[in-house]
């Protein structure tokens, strides 16, 4: 479904990412993992478009996307889910709904709508005149990832979701994550909870200093102590 090949990302002067590669199958679930300052979240806004490579190729579905503004990404079926949230913190959860819901067209055969969101998070139901900025960490994660879904996404970008989060909500969140896949969507995860990743990933892509360092399923992963202990252990 994603094909990423040896793409070189910059901010201004500064090169970030070094021949990167990598691949979404469909309805996998794939982790990229590293430690702060790796380069995952430069992979993700590559993707994404936010920060277009320089040099190299990004495909969806056979489609060539890099250097594509973010909206046109977006509409072939490619959700982001930032590591910052970014809610409306103005705007209640309803509100902060209703525009994704708005921005998705409502394309017939639509799969996401607000009903099928609040089944998912019920939580959300609970709180939806509750504006963003009163909602706790794991609220607004799940409202970042419930707006996410309302655009129809096949492929879904999630950058560090459980950072921050008390273990409970975390543990919450991995099953939504793993009903997510149950549904469908492949997913690109990119984390530092190498525990939490392994429980969701099919494969995982290790990263250090803007380079793809290891590749593997995630029993090799599990396997492979020297990797864990160079690119992974704080």
């Amino acid at each position: 479904m994603l094909q990423v090949k040896e793409i070189h990302t910059f901010y201004g002067l500064s090169h970030v990412l070094f021949g990167v590669s990598l691949e979404v199958r469909r309805g996998e679930v794939v982790c990229l993992l590293g430690r702060n300052g790796a380069g995952k979240t430069t992979t993700i806004r590559s993707i994404i478009g936010l920060t277009p490579p320089r040099r190299g190729r990004i495909t969806f579905k056979g489609e060539e996307i890099a250097g594509r503004p973010t909206y046109q990404v977006a509409r072939l079926g490619i959700s982001w889910v930032p590591d910052n949230r970014r809610i409306f913190p103005d705007l209640t959860v309803a509100e902060n709904l209703e525009i994704a819901e708005r921005g998705s067209g409502a394309a017939p055969g639509q799969t996401w709508n607000l009903a099928k969101v609040f089944s998912l998070f019920p939580a959300l139901k609970k709180i939806q005149g509750r504006r963003g900025g009163y909602l706790s960490g794991g609220e607004q994660q799940m409202l970042s990832i419930a707006r996410a879904l309302l655009g129809n996404p096949e492929l879904l970008l999630l950058d560090e979701p459980t950072e921050g989060l008390a273990p409970l909500i975390v543990q919450e969140l991995e099953e939504q994550i793993l009903r997510l896949k149950q549904e469908g969507i492949s997913i690109l995860l990119a984390e530092q909870n190498v525990k939490s990743a392994l429980k969701l990933a099919d494969r995982c892509y290790v990263m250090d200093r803007g380079r793809i360092r290891y590749q593997g399923t995630v029993d090799e992963l599990r396997r492979n102590e020297e990797v864990r202990a160079r690119y992974l252990l704080v």
